[in-house]
């Protein structure tokens, strides 16, 4: 009988900290023998400033964004130390928060210099700068009446951004996709998102492929989609139902350059159904730090010849361009301070 009560947890007696010091000392712990930490610095409107120690990079569990789900966020990527596409994530970000019904604490131009310092202040020369706009702590009841204050958080994760080379194999989601409100605001509620990558990843895919009520080809868990047809036209689904990819959307700029060099025939955002799409020459991911995935199989049938496209590559190669090399208009170069 011990062992049964042992077993279903009878004996286990939860640990009170009798200290702020104690805590803060266990939570030390977990990164005294880290040597490298994965994120260098945290921003929070809470605190009031930026975070250099891993171990107080936290928010407050009565955050209305943690327990009800009521925030949104987006990203940028930093690659050879600078900041690829701020303004355009930022303002997608913004656009983000007026659907969710989330005001900023500051104004757009604070929000920028915050994100540009914490970069700076980070030391990071490669990684994501992920931010948040939640309705701020406050209660736990399901109204945000009771958050006095929204909150703006961010964080820089340092990452190795390389282009993708190689193919991968995708599946048909059998997970709801969200509706058109919720797809097209980048909002925290990515469980259906979550859900089709784990079962992606239990067939032994990459990742997933949503179809719309209408049966049209959608998008990824966290990711756009693209074709090339055997005509050589790159077609993107609609983004009216999905969200507005930033590199997608900036494929579209560059990848007229194709089709003066006579690679390409033409591009634009069509329907294409499941049956379409299948048949199509090449397949690709589309995202902020891929840029482009190519995908060579979708439900155990090959994409094209099943190998990585050369068309694929090619849009690849103008987007990691833009990347490395682009305009200042697309790139900017973070302060850091030494």
């Amino acid at each position: 009988m011990a062992a049964v009560e042992a077993e279903n947890g009878c004996d286990f007696k939860a640990h009170v900290f009798s200290s702020s010091s104690e805590l803060l000392e266990k939570l030390h712990e977990k990164w005294s023998s880290v040597e490298k930490k994965p994120y260098p610095a945290m921003y929070s409107s809470i605190f009031g400033g930026i975070i250099l120690d891993p171990a107080m990079m936290v928010i407050p569990i009565d955050d209305h964004m943690v327990h009800r789900g009521h925030g949104v966020f987006d990203t940028a990527i930093i690659l050879d130390g600078y900041l690829y596409e701020l303004d355009v994530h930022l303002d997608r970000f913004l656009r983000s928060a007026a659907k969710a019904r989330i005001s900023s604490p500051f104004p757009r131009t604070m929000l920028r210099s915050i994100l540009v310092q914490l970069a700076a202040a980070s030391q990071c020369k490669k990684g994501t700068l992920r931010y948040w706009l939640s309705a701020g702590p406050g209660d736990f009841l399901l109204s945000p009446a009771g958050c006095l204050t929204p909150a703006f958080y961010a964080v820089v994760i340092a990452d190795d951004i390389l282009q993708c080379k190689e193919g991968v194999n995708v599946i048909t989601s059998s997970i709801p996709m969200k509706p058109p409100l919720f797809a097209t605001m980048k909002n925290v509620n990515y469980l259906p998102n979550v859900l089709a990558k784990m079962e992606a990843e239990e067939h032994g895919a990459s990742a997933s492929i949503w179809i719309d009520e209408a049966g049209y080809i959608a998008e990824g868990p966290n990711v756009n989609v693209g074709f090339i047809t055997h005509d050589k036209e790159l077609i993107l689904p609609h983004f009216d139902k999905i969200l507005g990819g930033c590199t997608a959307k900036r494929l579209l700029e560059l990848a007229p350059k194709l089709v003066e060099q006579g690679r390409l025939k033409s591009i634009k955002t069509a329907n294409l159904t499941i049956e379409e799409a299948k048949n199509e020459a090449e397949m690709m991911y589309i995202g902020s730090t891929l840029p482009i995935l190519p995908i060579i199989k979708w439900d155990e049938q090959p994409i094209g010849d099943g190998k990585v496209g050369e068309l694929s590559m090619a849009l690849s190669d103008l987007l990691w361009e833009d990347m490395v090399a682009g305009p200042e208009t697309q790139r900017f170069r973070i302060p850091y301070t030494q």
